[in-house]
């Protein structure tokens, strides 16, 4: 039996030969076949757009569309304000914070130290009982915890541009609960506030003054000097 190739690709038996087999023939045809096919590889799973909302940064820059480099643009910006927004919000608290509770001029620190003074004043001691057991919050509210009562503050600047600071709080005692009044004063060109009157009130009784500018106004103004001597009217 002879095979017979030809130019152009086709594969005969010469016409005295008998025909190859079924099974021959079909290789024959399978080589042939195969010999200009150009295999394709299968492409993988495409990825999602890329959108400000799923974002998540694993896509390289470069493979990006510019629709979709805008939206990452857009995310990330924002994001950054998110970011000053939370610093700034911050920046607030922590100044609130410093001026109302930490200042040596904030009213909590006021408050504590008006609170000290009633609890070594004797005669507010004689009405109020034992300094271990008084107590002093700020405005009446449904809160139990008396130190989350806020205190009471009022803040006014003056034609003549001095501070004024007004507190309001109350105080309770095994024998009587009263009212505390402070009024402070920081003059313009001053750094620090000055006691106009500190009082407290306890009803049925008279009110104890631990402060009063004015009764030493009234008192240092019978005084005068002559002859670089000091002198009482």
């Amino acid at each position: 039996m002879k095979l017979v190739i030809r130019p152009s690709g086709f594969t005969t038996l010469a016409p005295h030969l008998h025909p190859l087999p079924t099974i021959l023939q079909r290789r024959c045809y399978a080589a042939q076949h195969g010999l200009g096919t150009t295999t394709i590889p299968s492409s993988g799973p495409r990825r999602k757009t890329v959108t400000p909302f799923n974002d998540d940064g694993r896509v390289p820059w470069h493979e990006l569309s510019a629709g979709e480099k805008t939206a990452r643009a857009t995310q990330q910006s924002f994001n950054f304000g998110l970011i000053i927004a939370g610093f700034a919000l911050t920046g607030v608290v922590g100044y609130f914070l410093y001026s109302d509770v930490f200042s040596p001029d904030s009213k909590t620190a006021y408050f504590n130290r008006a609170v000290d003074r009633i609890r070594k004043d004797p005669d507010c001691l004689k009405l109020l009982g034992d300094a271990k057991k008084i107590e002093a919050h700020g405005e009446e509210t449904r809160n139990k915890w008396r130190r989350a009562r806020p205190i009471a503050a009022t803040y006014k600047t003056d034609s003549q541009g001095n501070d004024h600071m007004m507190l309001h709080f109350y105080v309770h005692g095994p024998l009587n609960t009263g009212a505390a009044n402070v009024h402070l004063v920081k003059r313009a060109g001053h750094s620090s506030y000055e006691y106009k009157y500190l009082y407290v009130d306890v009803p049925g009784q008279s009110r104890i003054y631990l402060e009063n500018a004015d009764t030493k106004t009234s008192s240092d103004s019978k005084k005068y000097k002559l002859f670089g001597v000091s002198w009482r009217k």
